[in-house]
């Protein structure tokens, strides 16, 4: 999450990892060939991810953390940690 939400290193990110940070958000996943599709209730954002080998693409990354950033979920993450 934090390496998502600092920007740093957006080329370096895994595919599995972003997947897996959304569906801990909340988001749905639907999956049509090469397309992960992402959709949260509340979120009027779609997130449309697909892989560039292991990593997620660089501009699909700064996608999700404007979503995640817009959207404050990165707050809700923390507390469900934290219980």
């Amino acid at each position: 999450m934090l390496q998502v939400l600092r920007g740093s290193s957006d080329a370096n990110i895994a595919f599995h990892d972003l997947c897996q940070l959304l569906r801990r958000l909340g988001f749905e996943e639907s999956i049509r060939g090469s397309h992960h599709n992402f959709r949260k209730d509340g979120v009027e954002q779609k997130i449309n991810l697909q892989k560039d080998g292991s990593k997620a693409k660089a501009y699909q990354v700064k996608q999700v953390r404007s979503v995640v950033v817009d959207n404050r979920l990165g707050e809700e993450l923390e507390e469900s940690e934290e219980k």
